[in-house]
């Protein structure tokens, strides 16, 4: 699969078949893409937890607060991106250029991380509603949580969605 057709077939799961467990080679796939990734200075200021098993269902409750992402608890996998302290030439650069460089390698992360597992088979959603404290005890976290995401195989009824995007013309200005 070529990026174009991950970018096309790449949705957010919310019907996980739960029964289906992630392979540990296609895991490690996933979490490769990330190290790979790019960041300011190459300072990679994030620090994912995988969360299988008991763990998982009790993030997964930690992202289900009034009634949101119930599909979590049907996940195998829940992946705990917190963020990291920048190394010193990053901060250097956030401070003296004012931009949040944290914020934007962990989105690339994130980025990384959904599209390789699209191109593995496996369905994930980006949560960004999750209760900060309760996920940093379970993972002993000293650090704040910055996303969640889900992994596993969807359901075999789970469809494609038509994408729903602003037009091009919308999103892109040619000088």
């Amino acid at each position: 699969m070529n990026f174009y057709e991950i970018a096309q077939n790449r949705q957010s799961c919310r019907n996980y078949d739960a029964s289906r467990l992630v392979e540990e080679e296609k895991l490690n796939a996933v979490l490769e893409s990330v190290r790979l990734s790019p960041s300011a200075c190459n300072g990679q200021p994030y620090h994912l937890t995988v969360c299988q098993g008991d763990v998982a269902r009790e993030v997964a409750k930690a992202v289900m607060g009034m009634g949101m992402n119930k599909f979590a608890a049907d996940a195998p996998v829940l992946i705990v991106i917190s963020e990291e302290p920048y190394c010193k030439t990053a901060a250097l650069g956030a401070k003296v250029k004012g931009n949040d460089y944290r914020s934007i390698d962990i989105g690339i992360a994130a980025a990384y991380l959904t599209a390789e597992a699209a191109a593995q088979g496996l369905g994930t959603c980006i949560l960004g509603w999750f209760d900060d404290e309760k996920i940093r005890k379970i993972c002993s976290l000293s650090h704040p949580v910055r996303l969640v995401i889900t992994l596993g195989y969807a359901k075999e009824d789970d469809k494609l969605r038509a994408k729903k995007r602003k037009d091009l013309n919308e999103l892109v200005t040619k000088l």
